[in-house]
């Protein structure tokens, strides 16, 4: 089950905010989005699956400052719906092709005439 959850965070600088980022990256679950919100980006936004929203906010509390749960709600997933085919003949690109590379299937014997042969070997 896909859900988004916000935490509200008490980030007093940018090294709190980039604290409280690495540990949303790094909570329980699998986590697909981590973000901040709102206009003094004091809301922390987790996206993901089997996110521990209580244990995530226990960590902040610990190694950030005050934090509380605002919201926790299930993401449902975008319906794609199939797009027509343009049939435009303008569109269309020609389509070049290539002879593929020459192949010969001769095969050439060259007899050897050095004395120490006897006729028995030859060379290809």
């Amino acid at each position: 089950m896909k859900q988004k959850i916000v935490i509200e965070v008490q980030m007093h600088c940018s090294q709190c905010r980039s604290k409280a980022l690495k540990i949303a990256s790094v909570a329980d679950g699998i986590v697909d989005f981590v973000g901040l919100e709102g206009p003094e980006k004091d809301k922390l936004v987790v996206i993901g699956h089997n996110v521990d929203s209580a244990g995530l906010t226990s960590q902040l509390r610990k190694k950030v400052g005050h934090a509380k749960i605002i919201k926790i709600e299930e993401v449902k997933p975008e319906e794609k719906k199939p797009e027509e085919k343009k049939k435009d003949d303008d569109d269309k690109k020609p389509c070049i092709t290539f002879p593929p590379y020459p192949y010969f299937d001769k095969l050439v014997i060259y007899e050897d005439d050095y004395p120490n042969n006897n006729g028995n070997c030859c060379q290809m």
